[in-house]
């Protein structure tokens, strides 16, 4: 086993033992008249990371409880493996007070270590948010599961805990569901993608691959979804005015041309409907003021609790600078933010802001928001309409452009979810006109299609932005420079976030990588072709021909009339297609090493 997961005597045989785990069969479910998701139907194996997004409110955590055994569903069949064990990892882990990490991972655990503890005294109330997620993932994953759930796991987590967790997972004995609104972290972890969303047909689309590849296989099936609907649609016409001639013999065949006609206008109403996913609108309001320094900070340091964040640290804001800040749990990002706002003093250096400066702040913990106020009251507080850019909008609209129903105005603050109460608070932040932003992690809880419009507006925002985010995917598309704090004084100022993690995992471990390497380069000067590779070299050439035949075909056939207007065929195809494009790629890189072994023969 490789660094980062602990080795087990089960580890062999799970490794290589491929079989069914769970099978899920037209499962549905609802609350009150909402209806979550119908006829959902799923498979999970061994040694599979199943990544499980979709948009806030879809269901996945209610299917996660359901897959589980926590939860019962309205209708459809769980059917587990005989035998199979189960563990769980909460969305926002809790332990009984006065309970202690010793309680949940004993010194001699594996994973005691390996999730960087080292007291096991400790009280797991006196633990960070991110420390809870790693002794709850820690705890879960050491039961040695068949199948582990994980429900947001990076939620909390530092850069440091995300990076570790993806190594545990690539390398764990066990399959695993992963609930994700973390894109990059679904990118490097997960082998299968579904989502669950009311705009398939079946209820949920799935990929065989990472982030990436679901991407692109999603935007071929929505394309092939066009396809299809126009050639509906032009075949809804032909019958309609068939149907207004008004025949006047109702035989049995123009009665049975009669049904097939109205069940085609059915699809293609149903077709409608599922086009209809409303989309949370965003556009942060601006001065656009064309002061060049809105914010100059020289030579500033602060301690916290006895200990040093940062020194001697410059900061300049000007409009169009979009300064992300990362570092990990406890490094001083959030305290760095309260200083620039002026909501901290620091303990040594100077702070000069432009006059009037207008500064709007997302707080990660949404203290702003009143838990007893009602939804109505949180969007506009002010009566039943508010003023956005100079227009006057009524609530109910209002509401509706955050992805609010009318029906839910009246509820307090506290019923919301995690990504609805972003939702309000980014609301409110746009009526306010700024000139500097200031965001402390403001994708948590946020599904993916609402982060993307986040993105865009804050890409559009000709203001100042800080932005405190464990987002890789935001913080490398939207910020123009990376502030990394160490939290032991240090402060080192990056082109973009890549470069902020190369240098972190360069500093985390330089001898073993010097160790890796040279070990790499010693095992490959010594390679030579043996009589299986030989043989395997000279066929490779035809094997890559066959498959690439067979992958035109199926390309080919993914286009075809009968398949585009069939969506479970469709579906199929692509993921037919996904298999043969990975075989493809694996030949390729095969090939490739075998030349690297022949060309040191």
């Amino acid at each position: 086993m490789q660094a980062g997961f602990p080795a087990s005597p089960l580890t062999p045989l799970k490794l290589y033992r491929m079989g069914l785990l769970l099978s899920v069969q037209t499962l549905s479910k609802q609350f009150g008249a909402t209806v979550l998701f119908q006829n959902v139907s799923i498979t999970i194996e061994d040694n599979q990371r199943l990544g499980l997004i979709g948009p806030n409110g879809a269901g996945k955590s209610t299917l996660l409880k359901i897959l589980s055994g926590l939860e019962d569903s309205d209708a459809g069949i769980v059917a587990p493996k005989k035998g199979l064990k189960i563990a769980n990892v909460p969305q926002d882990p809790v332990f009984p007070e006065g309970s202690r990490i010793k309680d949940y991972l004993s010194t001699d655990n594996p994973w005691f270590g390996l999730a960087g503890f080292s007291d096991s005294n400790l009280e797991t109330n006196t633990l960070s948010g991110g420390w809870k997620k790693r002794l709850s993932i820690a705890h879960a994953a050491s039961q040695m599961p068949d199948l582990l759930f994980l429900d947001e796991p990076t939620n909390h987590l530092d850069l440091e805990g995300i990076l570790w967790l993806e190594r545990s997972l690539q390398q764990a004995p066990f399959s695993c569901v992963l609930i994700s609104h973390d894109r990059q972290f679904l990118e490097n972890t997960a082998t299968h993608v579904a989502e669950l969303n009311s705009v398939y047909p079946d209820g949920m689309f799935r990929v065989e691959g990472n982030y990436s590849k679901f991407l692109e296989r999603r935007e071929q099936y929505f394309e092939a979804e066009r396809r299809r609907k126009e050639g509906l649609e032009a075949v809804v016409r032909k019958e309609l005015v068939w149907l207004g001639r008004k025949a006047k013999a109702r035989t049995r065949k123009a009665q049975a041309r009669i049904n097939s006609a109205n069940a085609l206008i059915g699809e293609l109403k149903d077709m409608d409907e599922r086009e209809r996913v409303p989309t949370a609108t965003m556009d942060f309001t601006s001065s656009f003021r064309q002061t060049k320094r809105l914010i100059d900070a020289t030579k500033i340091g602060m301690s916290m609790g006895g200990k040093l964040l940062f020194e001697n640290l410059d900061v300049v804001l000007v409009p169009g600078i979009k300064l992300g800040i990362a570092g990990a749990n406890g490094s001083g990002k959030s305290t760095l933010l309260k200083i620039l706002m002026d909501q901290l003093q620091p303990d040594t250096g100077t702070i000069r802001r432009a006059e009037n400066l207008k500064m709007v702040y997302f707080d990660q913990q949404r203290e702003q928001l009143d838990p007893t106020a009602t939804l109505k009251t949180a969007l506009a507080p002010n009566g039943d309409s508010v003023i956005f850019q100079g227009s006057v909008i009524h609530v109910n609209a209002w509401a509706k452009k955050f992805l609010f129903e009318v029906a839910q105005l009246q509820q307090p603050i506290h019923r919301l979810s995690g990504g609805e109460k972003a939702r309000v608070l980014l609301a409110n932040l746009m009526l306010q006109p700024a000139d500097v932003l200031f965001l402390d992690e403001p994708t948590n809880d946020l599904d993916i299609p609402t982060l993307g419009v986040l993105e865009e507006s804050l890409e559009e925002f000709p203001g100042a932005l800080v932005l405190v985010s464990h987002d890789r995917y935001l913080m490398d598309r939207i910020s123009t420079h990376v502030l990394g704090l160490d939290g032991k004084g240090g402060a080192t100022l990056f082109a973009d976030y890549d470069q902020y993690e190369q240098d972190l995992l360069n500093k985390r471990a330089p001898v073993a990588k010097q160790k890796n390497t040279t070990q790499t380069q010693s095992n490959t000067a010594r390679k030579k072709l043996s009589y299986t590779d030989q043989r395997e070299y000279d066929q490779m050439e035809a094997k890559l021909a066959e498959t690439e035949a067979l992958l035109a075909s199926k390309q080919a056939e993914s286009e075809a009339p009968e398949v585009v207007s069939n969506h479970i065929r469709v579906q199929q195809v692509f993921q037919e297609l996904s298999v043969l494009e990975t075989e493809v790629d694996t030949l390729y890189a095969r090939w490739a090493e075998l030349e690297g072994k022949q060309s040191q023969a």
